[in-house]
């Protein structure tokens, strides 16, 4: 059984360099793509190479790939990813944060790590934390 040898540094700068070359050829061809078998004969890679190689950077997400046939073929149309900038947002229920002690400490200005009021051993904290744990463990029990 054959084991799987790294790459060596040099190597690694090629496939990034690759990579790179392949992500210029592929925008420059914008919204129209390019087939996946144009872009590996373009870069001088064989078939395998460059599947290896438009895999890659889809994992990466830099890329998108649709399934299209070409002169009775199946093949791939590669495309620049479309970096979407939608706004993330969290719900938070005030009900799971407002029982926590610490919002009601008269210390909760001065606590801090390291410090003469620390969280990591806060009392008040601790059993509040011990208490949560056991009403977790007895929900779970039944």
């Amino acid at each position: 059984m054959a084991a799987a040898i790294e790459p060596s540094v040099g190597e690694k700068k090629s496939l990034e360099d690759l990579e790179a070359k392949a992500l210029e050829i592929i925008k420059a061809h914008g919204d129209e793509g390019i087939y996946q078998h144009e872009l590996w004969k373009t870069l001088g890679l064989d078939s395998r190479e460059g599947s290896r190689l438009a895999l890659r950077l889809l994992k990466k997400g830099l890329i998108t790939r649709e399934p299209t046939v070409h002169k009775g073929r199946r093949t791939y149309k590669l495309f620049i990813a479309k970096r979407s900038k939608q706004a993330v947002t969290i719900d938070i229920k005030i009900g799971s944060v407002i029982e926590v002690p610490c919002f009601s400490c008269k210390n909760l200005e001065r606590c801090h790590n390291g410090g003469f009021f620390d969280p990591t051993t806060c009392p008040v904290l601790a059993n509040w934390l011990a208490a949560k744990i056991a009403r977790l463990k007895q929900a779970m029990a039944v």
